[in-house]
């Protein structure tokens, strides 16, 4: 247990993050698992929303921007094979 007043905080503020960063990272692995599981002539609305979505995570901090800079290349190679 913390015995210091500001370190009562944190250990507040640490569960309201982790539990934060946890729900963001599971909405965009479901956003993730949506477009695999999706028909060749919807993907291509949803591939601009999920870009949208990996640069919001970069931009939170929910992710490494590297990471998300990393998926939205393999779902651009993917699309530009398929097509």
């Amino acid at each position: 247990m913390p015995k210091h007043k500001s370190a009562e905080k944190r250990v507040k503020t640490n569960v309201k993050r982790q539990a934060r960063n946890r729900a963001a990272k599971s909405a965009l692995k479901s956003t993730l698992k949506v477009l695999k599981a999706m028909p060749e002539d919807q993907k291509e609305q949803q591939i601009r929303k999920i870009q949208s979505a990996l640069d919001k995570a970069a931009s939170d901090g929910v992710v490494h921007r590297n990471k998300a800079a990393r998926l939205k290349s393999r779902n651009a190679r993917k699309r530009k094979k398929q097509g």
